[in-house]
């Protein structure tokens, strides 16, 4: 490969990377005005969250099919390209504008979800540590990003919510363009994907494994206890009498600090037979994060943001280096992402509006992080059988 080549697809897999929490983590910090503005109940506004989630679970089972048909690369670049369109839809006037753009957005985000851990087997196939890393990076530092500067454009530009938000599409389809070059590259691999078609049986197989329902189970409660956080962080510390900018600096920390742990763990945890050790430290880490939130809000929440983003990071790349590490080959990756993914998702779905409910009934916080926590101590088992269980789950040929 030539380096003008690498280095288009370096910047291409950053780059759509990059686009994968952007739309999703650039709403919290506008949640507030959004259900003002048009008009939405907590439980209302949450749900915007949740359709977005939900649609990650609904969704993701389209990757392999898609693969199948047009490649993985193809398959990435259509993701990227519905995720522009669905955030401008987004930003339309109304709430049914909102609620399908949101699911657009979702669909698209699904998408990419599922095909990045079979793009990073199929591209770099023995660097799935080192890549996996850069890859979950991109990630958190996207969502960082889009929740630091929501609200700080809004003020430089002088516009709502409506054409900020909408500006995510920008990054999508910078994305989507440099990306071209791998969905339509010719040469001597199969340009399907590098990897065998994607069937039912072989569905029915992984179904019946053990291992992808531990993996599954794992992959959904940490995506749910970190989509609460995501949905409602700025809220609580507002609500606790932080500025509405200070909140979204302090979503974007969070955010931020999982890089430290997504550039270390995968690359540690995965010279490791058992990844045991590491999925207990990000539950602990977790947890610490949201007693802190509940304790005291105020008082350092800086240092509650680091430790919860720890947390989050390390076992968001361990959900990730578990799946890549639990299939052989892209085709397998890429169908065992999307059992662990869509059930997952679906799962995680749950969270926001639950948290949201419980808000609206209790009438605080304290409820819905105790709840919070209770998951967190779900995910710590789930993650551990999923982390010790060292036979790959196949798609067979």
């Amino acid at each position: 490969m030539s380096s003008a080549r690498s280095a288009l697809l370096y910047a291409g897999f950053v780059l759509a990377a990059l686009n994968l929490r952007p739309a999703l983590a650039g709403l919290s910090p506008l949640l507030d005005e959004i259900m003002t503005d048009v008009g939405l109940t907590p439980a209302a506004g949450g749900a915007i969250t949740t359709v977005m989630v939900l649609c990650l679970g609904l969704f993701g089972w389209l990757t392999p099919f898609l693969a199948r048909r047009t490649g993985l690369d193809r398959t990435l670049l259509a993701g990227l390209l519905l995720l522009a369109v669905g955030v401008l839809v987004r930003a339309a006037d109304g709430a049914p504008a909102l609620y399908l753009g949101a699911a657009l957005a979702g669909t698209a985000i699904a998408v990419m979800n599922v095909a990045m851990p079979g793009v990073v087997k199929q591209h770099f196939p023995d660097r799935v540590g080192p890549w996996t890393s850069v890859y979950v990076s991109a990630l958190v530092v996207g969502a960082g990003a889009g929740a630091a500067l929501m609200v700080p454009l809004e003020r430089l530009t002088g516009y709502g919510w409506r054409e900020v938000s909408a500006l995510a599409a920008v990054p999508a389809l910078a994305a989507a363009l440099l990306w071209l070059p791998q969905a339509f590259r010719r040469s001597g691999v199969d340009r399907r994907g590098a990897a065998p078609a994607v069937r039912a049986r072989p569905f029915a197989a992984l179904l019946r494994s053990g291992t992808t329902w531990w993996v599954t189970a794992f992959m959904g409660l940490q995506s749910l206890t970190f989509y609460i956080m995501l949905a409602w962080l700025p809220t609580i510390f507002q609500e606790a009498g932080l500025p509405a900018d200070h909140a979204g600096y302090l979503l974007s920390l969070t955010n931020l600090a999982q890089v430290g742990a997504t550039f270390t763990v995968p690359v540690h945890a995965g010279r490791r037979r058992s990844q045991v050790p590491h999925v207990v430290a990000s539950s602990v880490l977790t947890v610490a994060g949201y007693a802190g939130v509940l304790a005291a809000p105020t008082t350092v929440p800086w240092l509650w943001m680091i430790v919860l983003g720890l947390g989050q990071g390390a076992s968001l790349a361990l959900a990730l280096l578990i799946i890549t590490q639990r299939a052989p080959d892209p085709a397998s990756v890429t169908a065992l992402s999307a059992v662990a993914q869509s059930f997952g998702y679906v799962l995680a779905a749950l969270g926001p509006l639950l948290i949201g409910l419980l808000r609206q009934e209790s009438g605080g916080w304290t409820v819905p992080l105790l709840a919070g926590i209770a998951f967190c101590a779900a995910q710590t088992l789930t993650g551990v059988r999923a982390a010790a269980r060292p036979e790959p789950a196949r798609v067979p040929g």
